[in-house]
């Protein structure tokens, strides 16, 4: 009878040992087929998921930043950045504008030859139209048209200050403050003046093309998808081979994740996300730096290839799922509303922000010289996205480097802070749109 109740231990020692091993196997194949780079393997019913490893030291781009050496080469330090905001200086009090009592006289062709110059922030006609001698430009209608300036019974106080810094008269305004930022001086501003007062006439564009109230929308319709059409699918290949790829510690990517199409089936649409243990917003390509580091060894320093075909392959087998993001949990909610803040922080010599060009209500749904702007919504599900401008791929932080550039403001190291708080917001503008990725854009 002793025996027996031995027996029945032992048997029942037995099951448990059976039933916590099964538990393990079951953590880790529920935390791999979840989706995530959480780690599964070990985890018993009730324990907490762990979390992914990252590597949390030092940044996750090169350091000290460089700006591309195909990139314009000025430096814009005086001017406000994402991470200086009262470095330009200071804008001019409502209401009080500069006085000019006398008639200002000037030459009116060479006021012409200053405000058509796209060397200067990209002149006047990028915004507006300016008489018949525009007629054969490719205008922007972002501002009004001014073909007939000159018959408004305009003061040339009021000219004068709208080129100097309209701020004067509008404190939002997303006229660019000439004058005081540098573009032009006080004898240059005045042959301006003399130009626009000329201004009396109609412009009469040659076609539609020309024509900046009925240009045609342009329209992406190109199969984004499709090797044959964008090259920026190649990735998606190099990805793979990346992923079976041992680094110095030894192991791969395929080593925790044997089935990339099932477990990210929709990791990225929930991407960027708020990691506390770096106290702050980070997107798919620092996680893929950050989390390879730390467990397979590989250095994929942002924007270097392997990490931008990392994170083309990612968003890639999320194609189709919704975008959401949280801006609602602890941390997360902080860091969009920095974002919203940010889009709205006028930066660079050009004094522009997120908004201007984006919101429907300034520059977005017009046209910038030739070129569309697009509202906020819309603008993430193809990223990361091929530029047939440039022949390379580009992720979203480089895309917020670029629109500083343009601008003439110094841009921010691809992992910033700001970086990130920004993409949280703007990519929960853009909640409930679908994943396809990689795009193709000029």
């Amino acid at each position: 009878m002793h025996q027996r109740r031995e027996d029945w231990r032992n048997r029942n020692a037995q099951r448990a040992r059976r039933r916590k091993t099964a538990a393990i196997v079951a953590g880790s194949v529920l935390g791999l087929a979840a989706g995530t780079f959480a780690l599964g393997v070990g985890l018993v019913v009730g324990q907490a998921r762990k979390e992914a490893p990252l590597a949390l030291d030092g940044p996750a781009a090169t350091a000290p930043w460089k700006r591309y050496g195909d990139w314009p080469k000025p430096n814009w330090d005086k001017f406000n950045t994402l991470t200086k905001t009262d470095a330009s200086p200071p804008p001019p009090k409502v209401g009080e504008p500069i006085k000019i009592a006398e008639e200002i006289k000037g030459d009116a062709a060479l006021g012409q030859r200053l405000a058509f110059d796209r060397s200067r922030g990209g002149g006047c006609l990028a915004c507006h139209a300016m008489g018949p001698a525009s007629a054969g430009a490719q205008v922007g209608n972002v501002a009004p048209d001014l073909s007939e300036i000159g018959n408004a019974g305009r003061t040339d106080e009021w000219f004068y200050n709208h080129i100097f810094d309209a701020r004067v008269y509008n404190a939002e305004t997303v006229m660019p403050p000439w004058g005081r930022h540098g573009f032009f001086n006080d004898a240059e501003i005045r042959h301006i003046v003399a130009f626009l007062k000329t201004l009396k006439a109609p412009v009469r564009y040659r076609t539609a093309v020309d024509d900046p109230q009925k240009r045609p929308v342009p329209k992406e319709d190109r199969d984004n998808l499709d090797a044959m059409v964008n090259p920026g699918m190649w990735a998606v290949d190099k990805a793979k081979s990346l992923w079976s790829a041992k680094g110095p510690r030894g192991g791969a990517c395929v080593t925790c994740h044997a089935n990339a199409e099932a477990q990210f089936k929709t990791w990225a649409a929930a991407m960027p996300k708020w990691e506390p243990r770096l106290n702050k917003v980070i997107g798919v390509e620092e996680f893929v730096f950050r989390h390879a580091k730390a467990t397979t060894g590989h250095s994929w320093l942002m924007q270097s290839e392997p990490n931008l075909s990392m994170a083309v392959y990612l968003r890639n087998l999320a194609n189709g799922a919704e975008i959401k993001v949280d801006t609602a949990g602890a941390g997360a909610k902080e860091a969009a509303q920095r974002g919203a803040k940010l889009m709205a922080t006028k930066i660079g010599q050009l004094n522009f922000a997120c908004y201007d060009c984006h919101t429907p209500a300034k520059g977005a749904l017009k046209w910038i010289r030739g070129q569309w702007l697009g509202e906020s919504k819309g603008q993430l599900p193809h990223f990361p996205t091929w530029r047939t401008s440039r022949q390379e791929i580009w992720d979203i932080r480089k895309r917020f480097q670029w629109c500083g550039v343009a601008i003439r403001a110094d841009e921010l190291p691809p992992d910033a802070p700001q970086y990130g708080d920004l993409e949280l917001y703007l990519t929960s503008l853009n909640n409930g749109l679908k994943l396809s990725a990689p795009g193709i854009r000029h």
